[in-house]
């Protein structure tokens, strides 16, 4: 019998709002999440690819049914914070219920035990599939087997031991199981089919204590094999197996502390990025296996892809806390998906397909610092590949710095004091991996820009600072092509509105004392703190939390309605986390902002990406300093807390490279000066020499003081893919200023440039 009312209500996700997150550290390709207290999301074949929105349960007697998501009376343990193993404890009216939810190591299932107490209660699981990640055009079928789903190139089982009495497939929010009790009391539907559209299933389990087994593959046959086999080896087998490889694996966890509740949290942390490792594309790590504001849309993106630089965190965290082996394997994913040109894209898929088409320099950057981490650590293995992966990152940086298309936070294009700190930096580090004279110019190139951030991103006697009573700040963006600091910035998320550059600002430039760029007690570094504290700054009954800048957009809206493009931007668990690292360089204390990120996670130990910053919405769960239904857990919150506990520990924070500090420990101003048409000099001081460079071979042509003396000189190679023409002092010496134009093989370039010669040897340059 068919079910009616296709193809069903438009689907969505389950909420982010997630308790735990698992998988199996074996041959297994399935990952689970658990939220309110049942299971929410599945993925397969890998961690971008969620197939079902979730799988809750009714439990019901004469005259009366609950569904236990709704009631919302649960408790959740785990035998250790790095084992993800979420035992669930339901009870309402007269029942109990109990489960424990875990991926079977060798085979795509997930096994779901339980146990029902309470006179007269039976058990109904409801499965919710989302197959192809999507809602739309599955096909759902009753077999006496047990409960099966399908749609192109991927399909599921849900079995059960000892079975399910009776079963029915649906179309979500007309023929559905939970229809059926809302609209007749008790499971009276017993439809076999569902077929093109949002569909679920539902049945009747025999007994109050069993198994489920809810297996994936390619085809129905290939599920139901896998789910019984699963079964027939025996559940407790299973489980031991399951906590062995978990075992093992954190046994090499160097995770120490005074604090019980904070190295609690650093373990579950670990665990957390453990768990968000692909088994089929090792060493991929996505940035959430959750779906921001998941319940109100069907998008398949999410968080469910790889960022460059959420998985360079977390390489980071776990290299830290002494997992060598996961770090080096993250590290090889990143070289197998760089682009022939040295980049990598914005995001994408675990297989390396892109998603988004951005491009962010410090995703560029960020590789070479885990390369340069792993090789202080003594753990680069194939180092000749590394070599390569290094060469042509800072490459790209070279040729297309400092300037980046966006910004970290995806938003805007210009220089950005975060992205501007972590392309030095990688310049530094990666220049002990390069051969002359790629080493050379990589490190001269570094103090060139080094030297120049303040020139890109430090505004001074702006209204905001004579507002606060400070001289001066790093502002969140320098867009490109606008002289000085003047000029406006779009808002994303703010529906076209426009700031000024000079009003914007945000935590990135802590970065800059966190890589050993800038000492932390550098006036202009307290000043723009000074600011950020008064702007940004967010005190809850969790802690102190910061906004990513101020006029930020992406978060909900006032009346806590999702965000759906637009709305307000609320505050960050892991700018707690970059508040705390410049407390500990600082000689401060960073405690508090640790205990802010610990007490912001979830009941299961999740830390989300945003907290609620306003007041209290117990209509739609939002409590200050709690979870926002943005995305949890976010593995970038989780590598923050991680490397904040163990910087404590360890004395400098994990993306503090030797080499960095070491250069920069004092002030140096730049062997040479590289001019380009993006970022050129207006003036420079006399007693440096000046690079002339671009990213083709040109001749240059060349005068002095209104073109007097005029000569040609050919660009050389560099090294890194770049070109240029070194002018001595001595040849400057002398000269008020220079004048050139270049010619390339299609001709002259058609434009003049002219350059100021200070004659104070002071140095400063603009």
């Amino acid at each position: 019998m068919e079910a009616f009312g296709a193809p069903g209500i438009p689907p969505t996700w389950a909420s982010s709002d997630k308790d735990l997150v698992g998988t199996a550290l074996g041959t297994s390709r399935v990952w689970f999440t658990v939220g309110h207290g049942i299971l929410n999301e599945v993925f397969w074949p890998s961690t971008g690819q969620p197939q079902i929105r979730d799988l809750g349960f009714i439990v019901a007697r004469e005259g009366a049914w609950y569904e236990v998501k709704r009631v919302g009376r649960y408790t959740l343990s785990a035998p250790a914070p790095e084992i993800p193993l979420p035992q669930v404890v339901h009870q309402g009216e007269g029942y109990r219920l109990e489960l424990e939810f875990l991926a079977d190591p060798s085979r795509d299932v997930v096994l779901v035990r339980y146990r029902l107490e309470g006179e007269g209660f039976r058990l109904y699981p409801l499965l919710a599939p989302h197959l192809g990640s999507s809602g739309h055009g599955n096909a759902a079928w009753v077999e006496d087997a047990g409960l099966f789903a399908q749609a192109p190139g991927a399909a599921l089982a849900l079995l059960a031991e000892p079975g399910f009495t009776r079963a029915s497939a649906g179309f979500v929010g007309f023929s559905d199981g939970w229809q059926d009790f809302h609209q007749n009391g008790a499971m009276t539907w017993g439809f076999r089919r569902a077929v093109g559209g949002n569909v679920a299933l539902m049945g009747e389990l025999t007994g109050s204590e069993g198994v489920l087994a809810l297996g994936f593959a390619p085809s129905p046959e290939g599920a139901h094999t896998l789910a019984r086999s699963s079964l027939a080896e025996g559940y407790g087998v299973v489980r031991a197996r399951y906590l062995e490889g978990w075992e093992a694996w954190a046994r090499r966890l160097r995770i120490e502390g005074e604090h019980p509740e904070l190295t609690r949290m650093a373990r579950i942390s670990a665990m957390v990025l453990k768990a968000h490792e692909d088994a089929t594309y090792p060493g991929a790590v996505v940035a959430s296996l959750s779906t921001p504001w998941g319940s109100s849309h069907d998008d398949p993106g999410g968080y469910h892809l790889v960022w460059p630089r959420d998985a360079v965190e977390a390489g980071l965290a776990l290299l830290a806390a002494g997992q060598l082996q996961d770090a080096r394997r993250m590290l090889a994913y990143l070289a197998a998906t760089q682009r022939p040109d040295g980049s990598w894209p914005q995001n994408f898929y675990p297989d390396g397909r892109p998603y988004w088409t951005g491009l962010q320099l410090d995703e560029v950057a960020l590789p070479v610092l885990l390369a340069a981490r792993l090789a202080e650590e003594g753990g680069l293995s194939e180092e000749a590949l590394v070599r390569r992966m290094v060469h042509r990152a800072l490459g790209f940086i070279a040729r297309n710095g400092p300037y980046s298309p966006q910004d970290r936070w995806e938003e805007n294009a210009g220089a950005n004091p975060f992205t501007l700190g972590v392309q030095v930096a990688a310049l530094v580090a990666g220049a002990n991996l390069l051969e002359e004279p790629h080493q050379s110019y990589a490190l001269s190139l570094a103090d060139a820009w080094n030297a120049r951030i303040e020139e890109w991103t430090f505004g001074e006697n702006t209204p905001l600072d004579q507002q606060h009573g400070v001289r001066g700040h790093y502002v969140r963006i320098h867009p490109p092509g606008m002289m000085g600091l003047r000029g406006r910035v779009l808002v994303q998320n703010r529906g076209g509105e426009q700031v000024e550059a000079e009003e914007l600002v945000s935590l990135d430039f802590l970065y800059l004392v966190r890589l050993g760029l800038r000492p932390p007690h550098d006036s202009r570094i307290r000043d723009t703190l000074r600011l950020a504290e008064a702007l940004l700054r967010v005190e809850t009954p969790s802690g102190p939390f910061y906004h990513r800048y101020n006029h930020d957009g992406y978060g909900e809206h006032p009346d806590g309605r999702p965000f759906d493009g637009a709305g307000v931007g609320r505050a960050w668990p892991l700018l707690s986390g970059e508040r705390g690292h410049y407390a500990l360089l600082a000689g401060e204390d960073p405690l508090p902002y640790l205990w802010a990120m610990a007490r912001a996670a979830s009941p299961g130990g999740l830390i989300p990406e945003q907290v609620w910053d306003s007041p209290p919405l117990p209509e739609r769960g939002l409590f200050p300093g709690r979870p926002t239904g943005s995305a949890m857990p976010l593995v970038w919150a989780h590598a923050e807390y991680l490397k904040l506990f163990l910087a404590l520990q360890q004395g400098r924070p994990s993306e503090q490279l030797r080499a960095v500090v070491a250069r920069y420990r004092n002030p140096r101003p730049p062997a040479a000066l590289h001019w380009r048409k993006d970022i050129p000099y207006r003036q420079i001081p006399i007693g440096q020499a000046l690079w002339i460079e671009d990213v083709r071979p040109f001749t240059l042509h060349f005068g002095f003081d209104g073109w007097q003396g005029v000569a040609q000189l050919q660009a050389a190679e560099l090294g890194l893919g770049c070109f240029g023409v070194r002018l001595e002092p001595a040849l400057l010496q002398g000269h008020r200023s220079l004048e050139f134009t270049r010619r390339f093989g299609e001709g002259w370039e058609g434009q003049d440039y002219r350059v100021e010669i200070l004659q104070d040897e002071k140095y400063g340059i603009v």
